[in-house]
This record gives structure tokens, sequence and C-alpha cells, in this order.
């Protein structure tokens, strides 16, 4: 199965925009679901983007319409792009692929938003 890495964080102040690449070892083409996750010390994952190769997107109440997820198969790298970033939405990005997710999970990449 392919490996991801997560890339792309760092530290933004709120309202800012950061946008996260989850670059996979192999084609993404065949994987029906990505998805996105943010999660912060002693609470466990939360998704904040999914995508399905049909062509569904979901995402929780608290970031829609600031972040869009987006999957370029060409560079088998999906996308966080996250825009009017607030302090809540600190915390430690992974992607994933399948539902429920592969056990198997990256490093992760940090997003800090304060001001």
């Amino acid at each position: 199965q392919v490996q991801l890495v997560e890339s792309g964080g760092g530290l933004v102040q709120p309202g800012g925009s950061l946008t996260l690449s989850c670059a996979a070892s192999g084609s993404i083409l065949d994987i029906n679901v990505m998805t996105w996750y943010r999660q912060v010390p002693g609470k466990q994952r939360e998704m904040v983007a999914r995508h399905f190769k049909d062509g569904i997107w979901n995402y929780p109440d608290s970031v829609k319409g600031r972040f869009t997820i987006a999957r370029d198969n060409a560079k088998n790298t999906v996308y966080l792009h996250m825009n009017n970033l607030k302090p809540e939405n600190t915390g430690v990005y992974y992607c994933n692929a399948g539902v429920p997710p592969r056990k198997d999970w990256g490093q992760g990449t940090q997003v800090t938003v304060t001001s």
C-alpha cells in the first residue's frame, strides 16, 4: 500500500491561510476515500475534510466554507487548503486513506494558529 507523507504546516496568525500536502508514494487513483484529520494532545483525531473519488466532499460545520480538500491524481497528492484560520484549528494534521482509516499513520504536520 502507498505511504503518505504530510507537509506544509507552520505558524500562522488568525485569519491567515495555509495549504497542507499529503504526498503518496504511489498512485492514489484507486483510493476511494482520502481524509484529513486534526489531533491535539489528549484528544482523538477528528476528521476535518474528506473526499470520495466519485466527487463527494464532507466537512464538519466547524471548517465548512474555510477548508477545501483537493486531490491531484497526476501528482499523487492530496491537499488541504485552509483559509481564515482560527486558534482552534491548531493541531497536528494527518492524512489517511479509507474509512475506517488505515492503521498506519504518518508523522503529520503541525499547524499553529496564534497571534
